[in-house]
């Protein structure tokens, strides 16, 4: 196992501190779900440092604050928005055929996060799974052209720590057998970006592309809008009216850009691949999911082959 790459940056350290005096003129990046939170962040940051930044979502006017920052700021690099939504593969296939050019970063960002009821994707799959995997490996391999033109891409998985109790379920992913638990779907999800990322470590390599998985960190923002208050006071996250509460530990959206930030843009990260990141660092193995790090089932490659094994089946 290679040494842990640590960095100089702190836990809340922001977007801009991780990439301070990085020029991007030049590179061509993708952030999914860019319109508000910490997908914003990243997009702002990498507009800032002179990157032409397309920001994907489901309603492009919802990024509309977004691209009036840009303009009014006068970031040096433009900002620019198209219509994805990671559960409809026909605008997933329409974004993959209509992208021109190469492709320097695509940062998969967008996702749900505990859906209270069992939903399906037009497919069937389970909507957590779908919006959070299998959408993002549809687009990432229909990209993979102008990933391979960029020269040396990188593909930024954001994820989370919920995936260390829950290792990817080969046998039902889509609860077809098994009875639907919110947060069961959810860390299942989280499992399957980072073996994505592994699964792209070990085949695009020689096509100069890298990708690493993250932990953004706690955050207040719109990922949290189907938990009720019971659960946002279990939490820590809410008072006894309902009003949101930011724990010492939590990060405002321009620190919890932070590491997707790093590892889409930082000459840290050169060459750097299939690995796991939190409060800008790489994670240390933690063999029984429990603590802080990343699961050794997400970063198994026996289980990052044969998920790509599924999710390419999956889409045929």
């Amino acid at each position: 196992m290679p040494e842990l790459l640590s960095t100089p940056f702190g836990p809340k350290a922001t977007a801009d501190d991780v990439i301070a005096g990085v020029d991007l003129a030049g590179k061509r990046m993708l952030v999914t779900g860019g319109a508000s939170g910490i997908g914003a962040e990243t997009a702002a940051a990498l507009a800032r440092a002179g990157a032409e930044v397309t920001v994907a979502v489901r309603d492009p006017a919802a990024a509309a604050a977004l691209t009036d920052r840009a303009h009014h700021e006068e970031w040096t690099g433009q900002v620019r928005v198209c219509r994805l939504d990671l559960a409809d593969l026909a605008t997933v296939h329409e974004l993959a055929r209509s992208w021109e050019g190469p492709l320097h970063a695509l940062v998969a960002n967008a996702g749900v996060m505990a859906l209270p009821h069992l939903s399906r994707s037009p497919e069937g799959w389970e909507m957590q799974l779908a919006t959070n995997h299998l959408g993002h490996f549809a687009l990432a391999t229909g990209l993979l052209p102008a990933l391979r033109q960029a020269g040396a891409a990188r593909i930024v998985a954001v994820s989370s720590g919920a995936h260390r109790p829950h290792p990817f379920d080969f046998d039902d992913p889509h609860f077809e057998r098994t009875p639907y638990d919110r947060w069961v779907a959810y860390g299942r999800s989280k499992t399957a970006d980072v073996l994505m990322a592994v699964g792209i470590a070990r085949r695009w390599a020689d096509d100069g592309i890298t990708a690493n998985a993250l932990m953004p960190g706690w955050i207040n923002s719109g990922l949290s809008r189907h938990l009720d208050l019971q659960t946002l006071q279990a939490m820590g996250a809410a008072d006894e009216n309902g009003n949101r509460i930011d724990q010492p530990h939590y990060k405002n959206p321009r620190q919890g850009a932070a590491t997707s930030v790093l590892l889409a843009a930082s000459p840290l990260l050169e060459g750097v691949s299939g690995r796991y990141f939190e409060d800008n660092q790489e994670s240390p193995v933690t063999i029984d999911g429990a603590g802080d790090g990343v699961a050794a089932h997400a970063l198994d490659p026996g289980n990052a082959d044969r998920l790509w094994g599924l999710a390419q089946a999956a889409l045929r």
